[in-house]
């Protein structure tokens, strides 16, 4: 079975500035075919997820070029250039490369948090709320 591990689980950001989220699969995903079954998603706040990027790169249509995909085999990278206020929700990694997708996925997700309401929710965090 594949296990998806995603980091980090939130990451705090301020508008204007670059963020990175990583994703490693324990299982390389390039098929035989010479495709790459890696997905990312992301969930904004009362919203279904929607596709950022399938193949690992290959941007779907709509996403702003501000965001990028990167990596093969094991290793992938999603990239924001600048955040803005609106890339603020959850993003998943996803391998559709066995059944099912989400197979034993641990930690695929990342809260990308909007300052300064982000010092609220570690606020919380610490203290185990």
């Amino acid at each position: 079975d594949i296990v998806m591990t995603q980091t980090p689980l939130s990451l705090p950001v301020t508008p204007g500035e670059p963020a990175s989220i990583s994703c490693r699969s324990s299982q390389s995903l390039l098929h035989s075919n010479g495709n790459t079954y890696l997905h990312w998603y992301l969930q904004k706040p009362g919203q279904s997820p929607q596709l950022l990027f399938y193949g690992g790169s290959n941007r779907a249509s709509g996403v702003p070029d501000r965001f990028s995909g990167s990596g093969s085999g094991t290793d992938f990278t999603l990239k924001i250039s600048k955040v803005e206020a609106e890339d603020v929700g959850v993003y998943y990694c996803v391998q559709a490369i066995a059944f099912p997708p989400t197979v034993l996925q641990t930690n695929t997700e990342t809260s990308l948090l909007g300052c300064p309401s982000c010092s609220l929710v570690w606020g919380a965090a610490q203290q185990g709320l």
